[in-house]
């Protein structure tokens, strides 16, 4: 499971890179299109991840729950 989340913040901190990227003086569209391709890469598997992970907790929460009674 660290590995799981250390990939997630991993895949933040190139996201991080990619914004940072962008913001220089002069940069070249062509690595700017490859930037965004890569930040629109990084987002969908982050958005996918996130909800595995709001899942477990959902799971989590619901056998917490069935506990108590």
């Amino acid at each position: 499971m660290t590995e799981k989340k250390d990939n997630i913040q991993e895949q933040l901190k190139e996201l991080e890179a990619i914004a940072s990227w962008f913001e220089k003086d002069d940069f070249d569209v062509e690595e700017g299109l490859k930037k965004v391709k890569e930040g629109a890469e990084l987002v969908k598997k982050l958005k996918g991840r996130i909800k595995e992970v709001e899942n477990e907790f959902n799971e989590l929460q619901a056998e917490i729950e069935k506990e108590k009674e």
